[in-house]
């Protein structure tokens, strides 16, 4: 007999992990839904909502609760703080939730975690929250950051880089719903194949506007159990990470080295592109995370790639001037994704995205003697932070022997058609910035730099 889950439960135990142990929310989550997955679809969908939408709105649920609470916000017991956080998410974002039930819910469970003298406070925070919840959230009187709940600080620095019109696009997008987006590996079947495949298994599938081999997934219950992806003829990437390969653009029997490849998307991706051709050194810093990488080597079949432990900090003689492409896709603040990983955005500070800069500097400074005379670097990251992205790559071409070359002639015709002018410009000039809200994709910064012949 399968053992009775409390839902909330497994969510609060979740978002402790994350808020106050510092946990990573996508580990966290995935490792709570691979525990329950013998749970039915809408349980462990009850659970995903409930963690992550907490995780996306906390300065907004913490602007409220301060306003009913006797007790400031930050003072607290966690498992209080974290409860009331959950409920006056479920009142005020979780329509299909009673708000009795949201209420009464979370009495039991403070009740549950030996809180019984706190019952009282639980009760009377959220049920003022239910009463007034068609006031509590005026966005009138909220800030951009309290509205999107996104630190201050990253707020003024997207005014400052997009002006307040992008920035609020941005911001607001990191609150959308989002497929999964996957690429084709149309080495092993066609994409009407694998759309029928997926179909088979009650997957919704729709074609992406680009590239031509993406599709977005909905609707379906465990991604790693759905056939075409245990047999590798999908893998999941964003939009805007399929546009690496494109760039780099390489040629049969290229030899290629991805210097940080966990867990290993664009090299498979570029393994497929040689087309059995060639070799992909996928590379990362831990035997954890190449075991990551040989996961998807496995699962996709991939013959011409291979992994190594290697810090890229570390310069390794044998790869000097031998590669036609490096792939340098750093570690960075992540402030593109922050819809995805929802507490990044918490966790992130200005003197970690400086510290970050010196770092990427520090490993393309290495990596960059692995490109042969002629030979292609491309520098990508999951930021739209200037600072990490075209500053570093004014830096590289003013110290190293680079320069840049233009994307144009490497993306997709209808992705050019959805490009400004001064986008398609910052492209012709080697380098391409996506911002979320204003191209369906993550945002993510790419450059594609050539080494001079010597």
């Amino acid at each position: 007999m399968t053992k009775t889950v409390n839902i909330r439960e497994v969510s609060l135990e979740a978002l402790l992990e994350i808020l106050e142990k510092k946990a990573m929310s996508h580990l966290v989550t995935a490792q709570a839904l691979k525990k329950y997955q013998y749970l039915d679809k809408q349980d462990r969908a009850f659970f995903s909502r409930l963690t992550e939408g907490t995780l996306e709105r906390l300065i907004t649920l913490d602007y409220v609760l301060e306003q009913f609470s006797s007790v400031p916000v930050k003072k607290m017991k966690p498992v209080i703080r974290t409860i009331l956080r959950m409920g006056a998410y479920q009142l005020l974002y979780m329509d299909s939730v009673p708000d009795s039930a949201a209420c009464n819910e979370s009495v039991r469970l403070a009740e549950r975690k030996g809180f019984r003298s706190l019952k009282g406070f639980v009760n009377g925070v959220l049920r003022s929250i239910a009463r007034e919840k068609d006031k509590v959230l005026d966005e009138t009187a909220m800030s951009l950051s309290v509205r999107y709940s996104t630190p201050e600080w990253i707020v003024e620095k997207w005014i400052s880089c997009y002006g307040n019109e992008t920035a609020e696009r941005m911001l607001k997008a990191s609150f959308e719903e989002t497929k999964t987006t996957v690429r084709c590996n149309l080495n092993r079947a066609t994409k009407e194949e694998i759309i029928a495949m997926l179909e088979q298994e009650q997957v919704k599938v729709e074609e992406c506007r680009y590239p031509s081999y993406a599709l977005a997934l909905s609707e379906y219950d465990y991604l790693e159990g759905l056939t075409a992806f245990v047999q590798g003829y999908i893998s999941v990437q964003d939009i805007s990470s399929m546009m690496v390969a494109e760039a780099a653009a390489v040629q049969k029997n290229d030899r290629v080295l991805d210097v940080c490849a966990a867990p290993g998307g664009k090299s498979t991706h570029l393994a497929e592109k040689l087309k059995g051709t060639g070799l992909v050194e996928a590379r990362d810093l831990t035997e954890y995370k190449t075991e990551l990488i040989e996961q998807n080597i496995v699962r996709t079949g991939l013959e011409n790639i291979r992994t190594r432990v290697w810090d890229a900090r570390e310069f390794d003689t044998e790869w000097e001037q031998k590669a036609d492409v490096v792939l340098a896709d750093l570690p960075c603040s992540g402030l593109g994704v922050i819809g995805r990983k929802n507490d990044l955005k918490y966790r992130i500070t200005e003197d970690d995205c400086r510290e970050l800069a010196k770092l990427q500097r520090q490993i393309l400074d290495t990596v960059s003697r692995y490109v042969r005379p002629g030979g292609t670097l491309i520098y990508s990251t999951c930021t739209v932070n200037p600072g990490e992205n075209q500053e570093n790559v004014k830096w590289l071409t003013e110290h190293l022997p680079f320069e840049t070359e233009s994307l144009l002639p490497y993306l997709p015709d209808l992705l050019k058609a959805d490009m400004t002018e001064k986008a398609k410009k910052e492209a012709e000039n080697g380098s391409m910035t996506f911002l979320q809200g204003v191209y369906p994709t993550d945002g993510f910064f790419l450059a594609r730099l050539k080494r001079k012949a010597e």
